[in-house]
């Protein structure tokens, strides 16, 4: 009995050991997790709603879903600690860590880390099918559209244009209210950075079909020299019901990120969880077919996360170490 009561003991003993030892492994987490997305009916806020859900029953905390203008405010919510995590385009990633975009004043955004690639976001040049307009050049004292003022189009759609020598006359404001001006009449067109296809304009051609202009090869070129961040992209035939061919524009990658004290287990577990569970978010949005390990080469700059890391070595993805954080 004794010996029974004793090994009884041992076991009892060891139990609470381990447990006391997985609660120690989660003690450093937060108690709750905020993700920075951005206006409803973009891309961002579907992609993002999903991904909190995912997220908030993966790792057993809560993940608060957090309408934002985009990128360049995600950045600053994240620097400033009132979200621990996200979504960014890379071009005003870029920006906010060497300090050059305006939105910036001269402040470097370091605290941020990159965690998974997410998808492309293409430049969606857009006028309603009826418009007079077939030229991006005749878009030069037009109404244009190019929602929230701290999201990837507010920041980049007038530099690009600026690049072009063309003056549209902008309107910043949420995407639904982007589209039902475009649709309302009471503005000539949008242009979209955002993933394809993007769930407003999607429903809005279905009340009003769309057309959508190409860049020439000359704007092209004249644009990535003046913004080289800036990358070719396309948008597929049958992407939206209005678009018949392939679309060529130009792009920029998308990014979610996480502050950088983070606890390195929680982001392991996080980056594992997003990837384990691709095809839920494959089944929110479309772009998310390109929220894949392999595409972490489309950061070249900015240091990932060491539990992210971690993951990718994992399953045998090296990270070049120019983006392993020194500290």
């Amino acid at each position: 009995m004794r010996a029974r009561s004793f090994f009884g003991i041992i076991g009892l003993l060891f139990a609470l050991g381990s447990s006391v030892g997985v609660q120690a492994a989660e003690s450093n987490w937060p108690k709750s997790l905020t993700l920075g997305t951005a206006s409803p009916g973009g891309t961002y806020y579907v992609y993002g709603e999903e991904l909190t859900k995912i997220l908030t029953e993966k790792l057993g905390i809560p993940v608060n879903h957090l309408p934002t203008q985009g990128p360049a405010h995600n950045v600053k919510l994240v620097e400033g600690g009132a979200a621990q995590l996200g979504l960014i385009t890379m071009g005003v990633g870029l920006q906010g860590w060497n300090g050059t975009g305006d939105w910036t004043k001269g402040q470097k955004f370091r605290n941020m880390r990159a965690l998974f690639p997410m998808y492309d976001t293409p430049f969606q040049f857009v006028v309603l099918q009826r418009s007079e307009i077939s030229t991006v050049a005749q878009f030069n004292d037009k109404k244009v559209g190019v929602g929230p003022r701290a999201g990837t189009g507010g920041v980049y759609i007038p530099a690009v244009f600026k690049s072009l020598g063309i003056s549209p006359q902008f309107s910043y404001g949420a995407w639904d209210d982007s589209i039902t001006a475009l649709l309302d009449g009471k503005s000539d067109a949008i242009v979209a950075a955002l993933g394809a296809p993007m769930p407003g304009l999607k429903e809005g051609e279905a009340k009003d079909p769309i057309r959508f202009i190409t860049l020439s090869p000359e704007e092209t070129a004249t644009i990535r020299k003046t913004i080289p961040e800036l990358t070719p992209s396309t948008v597929t035939a049958g992407t939206y019901s209005s678009l018949n061919k392939d679309y060529q524009t130009v792009g920029l990658y998308n990014f979610a990120i996480a502050q950088a004290n983070l606890p390195d287990d929680l982001v392991y577990q996080l980056v594992k969880a997003v990837f384990e569970n691709q095809p839920r978010l494959l089944k929110a949005h479309p772009a998310a077919s390109e929220t894949l390990p392999q595409n972490v080469v489309k950061d070249t700059f900015l240091p990932f996360h060491p539990g992210a890391i971690r993951y990718y070595r994992e399953i045998g993805i090296s990270i070049p170490e120019s983006l392993v954080p020194k500290n």
